[in-house]
């Protein structure tokens, strides 16, 4: 079997039961049974579970986030471009949908993934995704923020999390509400056209007026973190 191969199985069958069963509670001989490979085939090309866990959401984000930074450059690398709430959530529907799936639920594994790297424990994953990742996701939402100006930096925290858990749980459980609404309403609706439908309803969830009474959280600002230590990769 070529090594490529061999990783390749590796990371479909790890990816598969992540999403399936949780990192936790997934052991490395379920994967190499799953993958039909021994555990000296994980250890030599990954080197621990960590590793793997890390690899795995890597082959999603490597190609997503360069696309993301690429059109970010495109579009806002001019000074002067205002940013639009609705065009920077498109942007991100449409490097999702640019990305060739290995198979035909790609996007849903790694959503219920990012789901998991949130409500589980798993600090180093993290960390990972912020040394790796945080850069551009930092830049997007500081476009984001100008696209918010009236809202105060700790609630367009929160409200960033409201939408990334809005994306998680329709993409994490797309094919289960497709056939709903497919069901209920006799047409088929596509994951793109979701993903497009999506978009005004988080922009208008991002845009609406503030309603943080409180002025000491309204005041807050974000406080940069020392080198090394591990931040969010939404915060900005």
């Amino acid at each position: 079997m070529a090594q490529s191969e061999t990783v390749e199985r590796i990371l479909d069958a790890a990816e598969h039961l992540f999403a399936e069963r949780g990192f936790a509670e997934t052991s490395l001989r379920l994967i190499t049974s799953k993958a039909n490979v021994n555990l000296a085939a994980v250890n030599y090309h990954f080197g621990s579970k960590k590793a793997l866990i890390q690899a795995v959401f890597s082959r999603f984000l490597d190609p997503y986030c360069a696309s993301l930074d690429t059109e970010l450059d495109r579009r806002y690398g001019k000074s002067g471009t205002r940013p639009d709430l609705e065009e920077l959530f498109y942007l991100l529907v449409d490097q999702a949908l640019a990305i060739k799936p290995r198979h035909g639920n790609d996007l849903s594994t790694f959503m219920r993934l990012l789901g998991l790297a949130f409500s589980q424990s798993q600090g180093h994953l993290r960390k990972y995704l912020e040394e790796a990742y945080g850069r551009v996701f930092r830049r997007y939402m500081a476009l984001v923020a100008e696209a918010s100006p009236a809202i105060p930096p700790l609630e367009l925290f929160w409200r960033a999390h409201f939408t990334l858990g809005s994306a998680v749980f329709s993409m994490s459980g797309i094919k289960a509400l497709k056939g709903m609404a497919e069901n209920d309403f006799g047409v088929h609706t596509s994951t793109e056209q979701v993903l497009r439908l999506m978009v005004p309803f988080m922009a208008a969830g991002m845009r609406t007026d503030s309603t943080m009474t409180d002025q000491v959280l309204a005041s807050a600002q974000f406080k940069p973190h020392k080198p090394g230590v591990s931040l969010d990769s939404s915060r900005f």
